[in-house]
């Protein structure tokens, strides 16, 4: 691979997409593991459905509250090395997890350490390797990194299932584990933190940028950077929509789609295809928002996105009445625009915020994005518990859907943010 070094025939970033891409998928296809595991805890230990819906809640929230920093430890120590430890403490907690006892020990192993390891290979992880390495086609580039987390679900969760239904859930976690520390090896081996490490320029520049030393503190820059982005009503209407995209997706749709297909006996393994199915949608959806990022006014692209969520989660309960068709046609539409809001508003605050700043303002907006899915993933667990079934969390999320495209068009134009930020 050295040989390739300053070559014009090939470009050593493709590499480092893959294995970030590999990072996120696999973080990501771990994050969803809790889904599975909500009915078998139940039976083996007792627990209720919303003490175990706390720990995933508090993971979820500690996942997007470590994107910001991670963005810092990202530029100050580098990409590898950040990738290296989160993976290695990810893999920690998963290998001590099935020697759990407790609701307690199940929340300090899911809820705080995979929480935050998980949250240092993030979104932000996508949208720095991404600015480091390309100039151009970084929204196409963006809209792969981010359309990983639904592959992630695609490869892992019919697997995990499938271990979960067949050998118990402790063997689902040793399987993840060693996929955990294979991907460390390769990580550790192949990783590059920027394009000046071997000797290129970023893809659609034409000299190679030597590598600017990270200023501040690792904690206190994240918080400095917040504080000059909430003056501004850009970030609150982004992290706005970005707060009710989590609640309508990861929080709802990934934590409690399982359960909710049990209720109807749906068996976890079919459930869990449903979710796979939305990943290879989304993947399409995703990269296509990329795409179309590169090309279109993001806040029109946002309001659609949205509106055509809300429409789905609307008719999901009927779906689930209905049958087996009727959640594949539900498990199409949705997965097309599962993360696909993801594209344009990296694109909204890369070009309110700046380049520099980008990652951890981005970070923050995903804070919001994981405190609604957070609010989500702990709320449907204890309606359903109140009411008997998923309809009410459910219908709530499609009209907070349409709430976020109404929000998304009143975002700034693009070409009055420089304007904006100077003033």
């Amino acid at each position: 691979m050295n040989s390739t070094r300053g070559s014009k025939k090939f470009f050593y970033g493709w590499i480092v997409i893959a294995i970030t891409f590999a990072a996120l998928l696999v973080s990501s296809g771990i994050r969803s593991m809790p889904s599975i595991l909500i009915e078998p805890l139940e039976n083996e230990f007792g627990w209720s459905r919303s003490g175990i819906s706390s720990v995933v809640s508090v993971g979820i929230f500690l996942y997007g509250l470590t994107g910001p920093f991670s963005a810092a430890f990202l530029l100050k120590y580098g990409i590898r090395r950040t990738i290296v430890y989160a993976l290695a403490a990810l893999a920690a907690s998963i290998l001590v997890t099935p020697l759990m006892t407790s609701l307690w020990q199940f929340e300090l192993l899911w809820g705080l350490l995979g929480g935050i390891a998980t949250g240092l290979m993030a979104n932000v992880l996508g949208i720095t390797v991404t600015n480091l390495w390309f100039v151009k086609h970084r929204g196409l580039v963006l809209g792969m990194l981010t359309a990983s987390a639904a592959t992630g679900q695609l490869l892992f969760l019919p697997l995990l299932a499938k271990i979960t239904v067949d050998s118990g859930w402790r063997t689902a976690m040793y399987a993840s584990a060693g996929f955990i520390v294979a991907l460390l090896v390769i990580v550790a081996l192949w990783m590059r933190n920027r394009p000046s490490d071997v000797g290129a320029a970023p893809y659609g520049a034409d000299r190679i940028e030597p590598p600017t030393p990270f200023k501040g503190n690792i904690f206190l820059a994240p918080l400095q950077t917040l504080g000059e982005a909430v003056r501004h009503p850009t970030f609150w209407l982004l992290a706005g929509t970005f707060f009710f995209c989590g609640y309508s997706t990861n929080g709802l749709i990934g934590t409690h789609l399982i359960a909710a297909c049990g209720d109807f006996g749906i068996s976890e393994v079919v459930a869990a295809s449903f979710l796979a199915l939305m990943g290879l949608f989304d993947l399409v959806g995703t990269t296509a928002s990329g795409w179309l990022s590169d090309r279109f006014d993001s806040r029109w692209l946002l309001f659609w996105y949205y509106g055509l969520r809300g429409l789905s989660l609307v008719f999901l309960p009927y779906a689930l009445h209905l049958g087996y068709t009727e959640m594949t046609i539900f498990t199409v539409f949705y997965g097309l625009d599962w993360i696909a809001t993801v594209p344009p508003t990296v694109k909204l605050s890369s070009n309110a915020f700046g380049k520099e700043k980008a990652g951890m303002v981005f970070g923050w907006i995903v804070v919001a994005h994981q405190i609604g899915a957070s609010v989500a993933a702990y709320g449907a667990g204890a309606m359903r518990e109140w009411f008997g079934s998923y309809t009410v969390p459910f219908v709530s999320a499609g009209f907070v859907c349409f709430f976020a495209s109404v929000m998304a068009v009143r975002v700034a134009k693009e070409r009055s943010f420089a304007q904006a930020m100077k003033a």
